[in-house]
């Protein structure tokens, strides 16, 4: 049993539908595995960044974005992978600085294991600083951009 590329892709499409969190398929040499679990994508965390004091840094934690411009929001990686601002290499860019987003925006995309993970913003606002360029490998916790909830 030799599955095709489409029969795999419609697995995956499944157990991402699904309570499924592990899937296995077997006979002889061939063997398939799908597991959901770290690689999900979700909405990206955010929190303030006060300008008036910042808290001290959780050991092996990344520090947080210093910000003196006003209460901005950082949007950190929910996850490991590489960093892409568009959704191909040839097209438009989800954000650009001094873009107004909306709260459920795409921001940007995370790929972690050949999946393309679209990350929302949580807050509307303006786009003030994109903390890293685009095919930038990225930490799971690392600040990506910042934007001001009031403007």
């Amino acid at each position: 049993m030799i599955m095709e590329f489409l029969q795999i892709k419609e697995l995956i499409s499944l157990v991402n539908s699904t309570d499924i969190t592990d899937l296995e398929i077997e006979d002889g040499d061939f063997r398939v595995r799908i597991r959901k679990g770290s690689t999900e994508a979700k909405p990206a965390p955010v929190q303030a960044v006060e300008t008036v004091k910042t808290p001290a840094p959780t050991p092996g934690a990344p520090e947080p974005a210093r910000d003196a411009r006003g209460n901005l929001v950082e949007v950190i990686a929910p996850m490991v992978g590489t960093f892409y601002r568009a959704p191909a290499p040839d097209a438009e860019a989800f954000i650009r600085v001094g873009e107004k987003v909306t709260q459920g925006q795409t921001l940007f995309i995370i790929e972690a294991m050949k999946m393309m993970n679209e990350i929302e913003s949580e807050v509307s606002g303006v786009v003030k600083e994109i903390l890293v360029e685009n095919g930038q490998p990225v930490e799971f916790g690392q600040p990506l951009l910042l934007i001001d909830p009031q403007a």
